[in-house]
């Protein structure tokens, strides 16, 4: 359930052994699987509020220049292992070779404050292979913006060992979590979907969104997040292109 604990905090595990990703030449559209960054953007409400301002403006200055200051899980972005993980790699020590590949996009009709569960993923088409990165599209995306985007769909503890053990590379969600909705987690949560997936070394992606031309489908995939030293997640550009 998603609202298990764990009686004991893991460490790393290293990486799993994962075939090295390839890019087939498919000539389908890059779809922007982004949300536009702005400060108003649906966020964790633990998170403090981003701030994006222009500091220097032409005319008065030579050039545009445009400071950000935002916490890096706001907007689309991947958690490294270091996020929940006290010894796991920084988002600089993930390798590049982790951040994109061919993957599937799966769709999940869930109900609010809904639950996805191994026998859910286990008749998701097409099937995923060991290395694949696994987009969850339920439709939650097109609430951002509104309280009904809060409300959305988590993974069984249950079902974040399985992805584990069939050997997905990254999990992308098109919500905020893919543990228990902020306002739903009682005072002991102990964020089951987190640790099991980031102690493996399954990367975690949130805040996905255009996901819906892509559902049904093997796709390539990016998610190349920011190179920042020592940090617990990255913003990303991600995108995809259907590939069957």
């Amino acid at each position: 359930m998603c609202e298990a604990t764990v009686s004991k905090i893991p460490g790393w595990k290293g990486w799993l052994d994962l075939p090295a990703p390839k890019i087939s030449g498919a000539t389908s559209p890059w779809i922007d699987l982004s949300h536009r960054l702005t400060e108003e953007l649906s966020r964790v409400p633990s998170f403090p509020q981003p701030h994006i301002r222009q500091i220097w403006k032409i005319p008065e200055h030579r050039a545009n220049v445009t400071e950000l200051h935002m916490v890096v899980h706001h907007g689309t972005h991947l958690d490294a292992p270091r996020h929940f993980i006290a010894d796991g790699p920084t988002m600089d020590q993930v390798p590049l070779d982790r951040l994109y590949g061919e993957g599937v996009v799966w769709r999940f009709d869930v109900a609010d404050d809904g639950m996805i569960d191994v026998g859910d993923l286990e008749r998701a088409t097409p099937r995923m292979r060991p290395g694949d990165i696994v987009l969850i599209d339920s439709g939650r995306a097109k609430y951002v913006n509104t309280a009904r985007y809060m409300r959305h769909a988590c993974l069984s503890a249950e079902a974040a060992d399985w992805l584990a053990r069939q050997g997905a590379k990254i999990v992308g969600v098109d919500f905020a979590t893919p543990d228990l909705a902020p306002a739903r987690r009682p005072a002991d949560f102990a964020f089951p979907v987190h640790y099991t997936l980031l102690s493996q070394g399954v990367l975690i992606a949130e805040h996905v969104t255009n996901l819906e031309p892509l559902a049904g489908h093997h796709a390539e995939i990016m998610f190349l997040g920011l190179n920042i030293a020592g940090s617990d997640g990255a913003p990303v550009r991600a995108v995809a292109r259907a590939v069957d």
